[in-house]
């Protein structure tokens, strides 16, 4: 039997009610962020008898959804889950995952946000809010900007390996924008490493002349760097002080929300 066609909503007559009661039991670790469980108050939250949630907890065990903790002989989520959730990530597009981030960024700081890609030695602006200002920062979505001399090439490129930047950046003299651009690739290689060290990049100027920027990493479920977001601002229309500290603050936290929200988990990579 199949259900009618043509329905936005599916039929609730055609709903496996077991089912739905399983699903519950997880949505309700999520809800209010409860990390174990009882099987009593797991039965509670979905309004069934106790008996009733043994079958759907053991089979939720079974399948790897749950796990029981022998100390408290409590119930907590299982790593299938995880897996889950990683994999239904792994199928939103980064710029997708950024915007609500990115949009808060630029109300929070009143400057513009973007997020950026690295394409051989350049990098690709996938993603912009634009500043409430009668003048901001003008990039357009879509285009290209040299890796080492922008903000957001730099702290891309000081989490790639070093045959990259020496593939791209080896053997040749380097566009100089400003006397803080790096025109060889031992000066890049230095600039990476304090980069990397430092967690993000700030630049008053070292492109553009009057704009400030900072930029901050974004990594996937893997631990491997995949973009970065950037704010940037003409200099005259934020206190430097402020920009160095709290929105530089800000920012490394958007780029972290979005970096988890990418499965990125920073523990796991810790060595």
């Amino acid at each position: 039997m199949t259900a009618p066609a043509g329905e936005n909503v599916p039929d609730a007559r055609y709903s496996v009610h077991s089912l739905e009661l399983g699903l519950r039991i997880l949505e309700s670790f999520d809800r209010d962020a409860i990390d174990e469980m009882s099987l009593s108050e797991m039965a509670r939250r979905i309004g069934v008898s106790r008996s009733s949630a043994f079958r759907l907890v053991h089979t939720l065990q079974r399948l790897g959804y749950l796990e029981r903790e022998d100390e408290t002989k409590n119930y907590r989520l299982g790593a299938r889950v995880m897996s889950l959730g990683y994999s239904f990530l792994a199928s939103k597009d980064i710029a997708e995952l950024a915007r609500p981030d990115l949009q808060r960024l630029r109300n929070a700081t009143r400057c513009s946000t973007h997020l950026g890609i690295l394409d051989g030695a350049e990098v690709i602006y996938i993603a912009r809010f634009a500043a409430h200002k009668p003048v901001s920062a003008m990039i357009a979505v879509g285009a290209r900007v040299p890796a080492h001399a922008t903000t957001m090439g730099r702290i891309i490129l000081a989490f790639k390996p070093a045959a990259y930047v020496a593939e791209h950046f080896g053997g040749r003299p380097l566009a100089k924008f400003s006397e803080q651009t790096p025109v060889t690739l031992e000066a890049l290689a230095g600039m990476l490493d304090a980069d990397r060290r430092r967690g993000y990049v700030i630049s008053h100027s070292n492109f553009e002349a009057g704009i400030a920027s900072i930029a901050a990493p974004i990594f996937d479920a893997k631990g491997e760097i995949v973009g970065a977001i950037n704010v940037s601002t003409p200099e005259n229309a934020i206190d430097v002080e402020r920009f160095d500290s709290d929105v530089c603050d800000a920012l490394r936290a958007a780029a972290r929300r979005i970096s988890e929200l990418s499965g990125y988990r920073e523990a796991a990579f810790a060595s």
